[in-house]
């Protein structure tokens, strides 16, 4: 009977029921939005990150990040070859890396060196795709380089321009040598970009005294599934090398994930609570509109546990009844969004690549959050209904019928 009648009451003024009906549902669309774009822009960081910088899995000698020294190369017992055949193994390879000074007419900036093969790293990092200027190393220039777009407006570089590099061997001698531009490329981290340099890893090892080895294996997996139980496979078979996952790699990135869920849900907590504000309202007024009908309720023996009832089903339907509404359209908008992406302006393209983001993102729905947004606007309901029953309950009999 309470539910039959709190139904019958939100329709009495249906303009206004449908108002709040349809807040309610912006309220979560907005909210659910929100939850969508973060989860989009933290998947393709998460992409980014994986495909395009350091890979699922990186393989160094135990004691080479300590001071990046040349001399700590990967072991020639490491089985590369056996490795690549691997079926979890989707792409691997080698890199040469040192810290060095890049030196121009303009001046001098430190940079990471990183000697790469050619054909490997296309496929693991798709370095080729980054190419905005220039070649990936073609044709038969003198030792070739890639510098990244911030790096080269920073130091006035174009193709062809020539610079000098300047590091330690494995002997830590002072080396320097001469390279010309052969390529400009620009990725979605530009602060990476700039503190990086891309030559081919048989000419910076011949320049360090190194014979055909590396200081870094990079894995790409099959499956992002695969990474854990291959990453305890390899520290098995040799524990004493430093294997690192993505996580470990950049961990700020697995931060920030785990930040962006926490915040995005807090956004729609604080967008249900402006929200409640119209429901209460809306409730008070319901109740002052029917003073008389409640003194009468009680006259007739409705006791003050049926009337908080009465009042918390009317909130609850309609907090409820835009619950559906907004889920739905949500999920209408984000899955149109997904196909087409989001794409920000020249200015915020820039202050995405700054921290590491692609310009374009994908929202994602959230369905692993649909129960902590539905215990959202539950709660939200539930709250709402305490001002205006406690108004409705203070109404006694005898003055709410001289009303």
């Amino acid at each position: 009977m309470i539910v039959r009648m709190a139904w019958r009451n939100i329709w009495r003024n249906r303009a206004r029921s449908l108002i709040i009906m349809t807040s309610i549902m912006l309220g979560l669309l907005a909210g659910m939005m929100v939850l969508s774009i973060y989860r989009g822009m933290m998947k393709s960081r998460i992409r980014i990150v994986i495909d395009r910088e350091v890979g699922h899995l990186q393989v160094h000698h135990a004691l080479f990040k300590d001071d990046f020294e040349a001399q700590y190369t990967m072991p020639k017992a490491f089985p590369i070859d056996s490795l690549q055949k691997i079926p979890e193994v989707k792409h691997l390879t080698l890199r040469t890396l040192t810290p060095g000074m890049l030196a121009t007419a303009s001046g001098s900036s430190g940079i990471m060196v990183c000697g790469i093969d050619t054909a490997n790293e296309r496929r693991v990092s798709q370095l080729n795709a980054k190419l905005i200027e220039g070649s990936y190393f073609a044709g038969k220039m003198h030792n070739p380089i890639m510098i990244g777009k911030k790096q080269a407006d920073k130091m006035k570089l174009k193709l062809r321009s020539k610079l000098v590099l300047m590091f330690t061997d494995s002997s830590n001698n002072l080396v320097s040598a001469a390279f010309r531009v052969a390529g400009i490329f620009e990725s979605e981290n530009a602060p990476l970009d700039e503190r990086t340099a891309y030559v081919m890893r048989e000419t910076l090892n011949s320049y360090l005294g190194l014979s055909n080895t590396s200081h870094e294996a990079v894995f790409i997996l099959q499956h992002d599934e695969d990474l854990e139980a291959f990453a305890a496979n390899l520290r098995n078979r040799f524990p004493k090398l430093l294997i690192e996952r993505w996580q470990d790699l950049s961990p700020e990135t697995e931060l920030m994930a785990d930040i962006t869920n926490q915040y995005s849900l807090i956004i729609i907590i604080i967008i249900m609570l402006a929200l409640a504000f119209g429901i209460i309202n809306t409730m008070l007024m319901a109740i002052l509109e029917r003073v008389r009908e409640i003194g009468m309720l009680l006259a007739l023996g409705m006791t003050k546990g049926r009337l908080f009832a009465l009042v918390l089903c009317e909130t609850v339907f309609l907090t409820l009844a835009g619950c559906p509404l907004g889920l739905a359209a949500s999920w209408f908008m984000i899955e149109y969004l997904n196909r087409r992406g989001i794409n920000f302006s020249n200015e915020e393209d820039e202050l995405m690549k700054s921290f590491g983001f692609s310009s374009r993102i994908y929202p994602e729905f959230p369905y692993d959050q649909i129960k902590d947004v539905i215990m959202v606007v539950i709660i939200t309901s539930l709250v709402s209904c305490i001002l205006p029953a406690v108004k409705a309950l203070k109404l006694t009999p005898v003055e709410a019928l001289r009303k």
